[in-house]
């Protein structure tokens, strides 16, 4: 992961939370724990290779746990942890500031 240059609180947040996947996922898992098909089927335009990567990443950084369960076939299941659950604020600001791009957008569109 990049190092953080500037010392600033954003920009460490942005390091491991930017990009176009990772908070969203911790959105989904917010609701529950969920198997690795069921993110990719939440996230359809995500390729497998990325969303094991993104997944691996916040689960390097202590934000989401893998529970790996012996049955036959092996079952795998994602769920936030403690530490996660600090992101559901910033889940529900991202979440109402799209319904507010979406409904400006759709002004604009009604407005031309």
């Amino acid at each position: 992961m990049k190092e953080n240059m500037s010392g600033c609180s954003v920009e460490e947040s942005m390091r491991l939370l930017g990009g176009r996947w990772r908070l969203l996922l911790v959105s989904y898992l917010l609701e529950g724990p969920k198997r690795f098909n069921d993110l990719r089927r939440d996230v359809p335009g995500i390729s497998q290779r990325m969303l094991t990567l993104d997944l691996r990443a916040l689960e390097n950084a202590g934000l989401v746990k893998r529970t790996v369960y012996p049955t036959s076939p092996v079952r795998v299941e994602y769920e936030v942890t403690e530490d996660g659950k600090r992101l559901e604020p910033v889940v529900k600001v991202m979440k109402e500031f799209g319904l507010w791009l979406k409904a400006r957008d759709a002004d604009q569109v009604a407005g031309d």
